[in-house]
């Protein structure tokens, strides 16, 4: 059974497949680069990197290929013909482990999301407290007119 309580991304690297190894050590390296202030951790039991406590960016390495989460319909469009080509499921970007990490487009894809989150944070509305419905205190609601209650009376 696959390990699920990595407590750090070294954890996590060290676990994975001899061959997934440097190339999700190029991926982090990649990733930190572009994102200087970003800090690193585990959610999901995957990386993240989080900035500014917004979510930018997580990866995942597995026996042939990694991939790198979300890829949000911004993100899509901002890659381009080059990013539709690593396009796996609705919100996956999924690479082959034998092929060169393609560090400008992950730095790219990196860019985009942070873009992404700074005008998601502007835009985002104060949190407020959900309104209560007012609990009636005292005589129970009038009954309407015509309505009869069941069991004769």
């Amino acid at each position: 059974m696959a390990r699920t309580d990595y407590r750090s991304v070294d954890e996590y690297l060290a676990a994975q497949p001899a061959p997934a190894r440097p190339v999700l050590r190029r991926v982090r390296a990649t990733i930190r680069k572009t994102l200087p202030g970003a800090t690193e951790g585990i959610s999901y039991q995957i990386p993240v990197f989080r900035l500014r406590g917004a979510m930018v960016l997580y990866f995942a390495g597995f026996q042939r290929h990694y991939s790198i989460y979300p890829a949000t319909p911004r993100v899509i469009r901002a890659l381009g013909r080059e990013g539709a080509r690593y396009l796996h499921s609705k919100a996956t970007l999924r690479f082959s482990l034998t092929e060169d990490v393609p560090t400008r487009l992950i730095a790219r894809i990196a860019r985009a999301r942070v873009a992404e989150t700074a005008t998601r944070a502007r835009t985002k509305p104060a949190k407020t407290k959900p309104r209560r419905k007012p609990v009636s205190r005292g005589r129970p609601a009038p009954r309407r007119a015509g309505k009869r209650r069941k069991g004769g009376g």
